[in-house]
């Protein structure tokens, strides 16, 4: 197997690093599927970590920019808000719990598997990271069953156009498995030594 991981060393597969990842891998206590960005895969063939991104979207629409994850961070940090939200309260969803539902308001037709970051038992709004089913395999996790976006928070990474701050722009979330354009308004913009950080809110597809 001559995968690695792509050295972001985040922490979701458990390991502090990832060259302790690999080391845990050599003495049996851990496996590739642990890590969220591996995606076995023919010889030639890239991984999710190292997407191409061609500026059009599945639709062959130009969007203006593709919003990755902020450093240290395996996803863009997608908010959303249950149809129910008084199960956040209810269940007593937070931080390291894995959600799983499909964005329903938005209309897209695939289900998302979700760790928590952040949970409000106030306004039900949940700060989350997409994780994927084969990183919860095993794990107990919470059926929201459908859900409204929010918004989405990561680094901007300019195509076509930068983002405008007030503006309604179009986008690719990191990693979309159906590569579909979103568009949402930058309600946010921060310009800091690793790139620029924004907020989107108001996504629609």
């Amino acid at each position: 197997m001559s995968w690695t991981p792509p050295g972001k060393d985040c922490g979701a597969c458990g390991a502090a690093s990832c060259a302790a990842f690999l080391e845990q891998i050599k003495k049996g206590t851990k496996s590739h599927g642990d890590c969220p960005f591996y995606q076995p895969c023919a010889p030639g063939l890239r991984h999710a970590s190292e997407a191409v991104y061609s500026g059009f979207d599945i639709h062959k629409e130009p969007y203006d920019f593709i919003l990755e994850p902020l450093p240290g961070e395996i996803s863009a940090r997608k908010i959303i808000h249950p149809f129910r939200p008084d199960l956040v309260e209810k269940w007593d969803i937070r931080a390291g719990d894995i959600v799983v539902g499909r964005p329903m308001g938005a209309g897209c037709p695939v289900q998302h598997v979700l760790r928590v970051i952040d949970a409000s038992p106030v306004s039900g709004v949940i700060t989350t990271h997409v994780v994927g089913p084969q990183f919860s395999r095993g794990q107990a996790y919470k059926d929201i069953e459908a859900y409204h976006i929010t918004g989405f928070e990561g680094m901007a990474r300019t195509v076509n156009h930068a983002p405008v701050f007030g503006k309604r722009q179009k986008f690719l979330p990191g990693f979309c498995m159906m590569y579909l354009g979103h568009t949402g308004v930058v309600n946010m913009i921060l310009n800091k030594s690793s790139g620029t950080q924004i907020r989107v809110e108001d996504i629609r597809l």
